[in-house]
């Protein structure tokens, strides 16, 4: 269907929910308890028909227009140019001494109600028409067929005249009467949920939708919606590459480095330099003139630059250079779809060619669900980043810091294409430092473990680790030779000398 047929809600993200928009010269609800925004995409409706040069009718049943007019430019929105029909109560029925209660008796017969609706319809001739709430007319309708029958009656005469109908309505408790989804062409449904704000399309007739729970967020420029990351709806070519770290013996680990297009996932306990190695692959990828984006879930951006830094990665001169960026997400305040909405502009408006995402911990507080949600997002981020060529670093926090080995924390060891591990080893007394590759689909790699460690000038890895056993228990065992030893002559029975220059927490700077 040409897009020329459509009207936008002027909120880009429901706009993509709905294909591009609302059909012309058709009916639509919008269902939501109080407070969900149901009279915010109105107002979105509304202004995004006068900025395409169209005339606008807001019908007022519940709040006073003045008072909306208020609310409404709080929150940005411009209704000078929208007529209103004020069919609101106001106290002055409410004190009268009257048959009826709080409306006039041609209210509640329902002339009243009609005969002001057609007047404005026939002065403004509204390309859009929002009522807020339709729900209302029920309490006016004097049985539940009457009600049925004047919507139903309402909805054509709108549409007729040329207008595309938006209604408001309550969502249905129990015992309540039903909405009357089934008289529009569309329904758009708001709720509230442990993620926050939702919204959902539920039915648009003639037209394909993007089906699930989306998120939303109001803030001071009205709504914004967050689509659900849908990776197979994406795709771009790019060059395969061997993407290096910048450290040569990191390299000889990886054969040469990580491939482009993939997922790496690095996983160790804490402070054993999982974050220090993810930032210098993208600082390596950023010098090499592709950008790299570094989002960080548990760290402050100022520790994170500072650290960096004093570990020789010139994070700041990157950063003007614009081929990095480092930025800090508070995981409680974002939902799942609201990141990777972000995600999607590096990727697609900047060209990001490398993310990092530090770390899962910290992003599973923004899915506030089970794990196989979590798998579920990461999974669906990791394919998304994959398809647009984009190479990602997934940091993954391990609890124990010795003892038994586990690759990751979660059931996510499928998600990478390669797995990169640090481990904490107690040797003669001392934490100590491995690292090694358990996967890597697109390439080989050297399958021993290697000393690392993380000096004032960056990261150095070792020699391999060739004369220990038990090294993923966390207790080695030394053979005849001590790995660790700088002169080589440590035995099994002799751990090494108290004075070896490769000492964790001297020359060592945490993580």
């Amino acid at each position: 269907m040409n897009n020329r047929d459509r009207l936008s809600t002027g909120i880009a993200g429901l706009d993509d929910i709905l294909s591009g928009g609302l059909l012309r010269e058709r009916a639509y609800m919008v269902t939501g308890s109080a407070g969900t925004g149901k009279t915010i995409i109105g107002l979105h409706f509304l202004t995004a028909g006068l900025e395409a040069g169209e005339d606008a009718l807001f019908v007022a049943f519940e709040e006073d227009p003045a008072d909306l007019k208020a609310d409404a430019a709080g929150l940005g929105f411009d209704t000078e140019a929208i007529s209103f029909v004020d069919l609101s109560p106001d106290a002055d029925r409410f004190v009268a001494e009257e048959s009826y209660d709080v409306f006039q008796p041609d209210v509640v017969e329902g002339s009243g109600v009609s005969s002001r609706i057609v007047d404005a319809v026939e002065e403004t001739q509204p390309d859009r028409v929002f009522v807020d709430p339709l729900s209302h007319l029920q309490y006016l309708a004097p049985d539940e067929y009457q009600y049925r029958q004047e919507v139903a009656g309402f909805v054509t005469y709108l549409t007729g005249e040329g207008a595309t109908v938006l209604f408001s309505s309550q969502a249905a408790l129990p015992g309540e009467r039903p909405t009357l989804e089934y008289l529009c062409d569309g329904s758009i449904k708001l709720d509230r949920a442990e993620k926050g704000r939702t919204i959902e399309v539920t039915k648009l007739r003639g037209s394909s939708f993007l089906s699930g729970e989306h998120t939303l967020r109001i803030s001071g420029d009205g709504m914004q919606v967050f689509t659900k990351l849908s990776p197979d709806a994406h795709h771009r070519n790019r060059k395969l590459t061997t993407l290096s770290s910048g450290v040569d013996e990191l390299d000889r680990l990886l054969h040469g480095g990580i491939e482009g297009r993939t997922v790496t996932v690095v996983s160790g306990s804490s402070g054993v330099g999982k974050s220090t190695t993810a930032a210098q692959f993208a600082a390596a990828s950023a010098a090499r003139g592709e950008r790299a984006v570094f989002y960080l879930f548990e760290e402050t951006r100022d520790t994170f630059v500072r650290r960096s830094e004093s570990l020789g990665l010139p994070i700041r001169e990157l950063e003007e250079a614009g081929t990095l960026a480092v930025e800090e997400i508070e995981a409680l305040s974002v939902s799942p779809d609201e990141f990777a909405s972000q995600v999607r502009t590096e990727v697609e408006d900047r060209d990001a060619d490398f993310v990092v995402i530090d770390g899962i911990s910290g992003y599973r507080l923004s899915i506030r669900g089970d794990e196989q949600e979590l798998i579920r997002e990461l999974h669906s981020l990791g394919r998304y980043l994959k398809r647009m060529g984009v190479s990602a670093v997934f940091i993954d926090d391990i609890d124990s810091v010795t003892g038994d080995f586990e690759p990751t924390s979660s059931q996510i060891s499928y998600l990478a294409d390669n797995l990169l591990f640090l481990r904490y080893l107690e040797a003669g007394g001392e934490l100590r430092k491995a690292i090694g590759v358990l996967k890597k689909r697109t390439g080989d790699f050297e399958r021993t473990l290697r000393e690392f460690e993380i000096r004032g000038d960056g990261i150095h890895v070792g020699e391999p680790l060739t004369g220990l056993r038990g090294i993923l228990t966390g207790t080695p065992e030394w053979g005849t030779d001590d790995p660790f030893s700088t002169t080589g002559t440590g035995t099994k029975d002799e751990p090494p000398d108290a004075d070896s220059e490769m000492r964790p927490g001297g020359s060592d700077t945490p993580e």
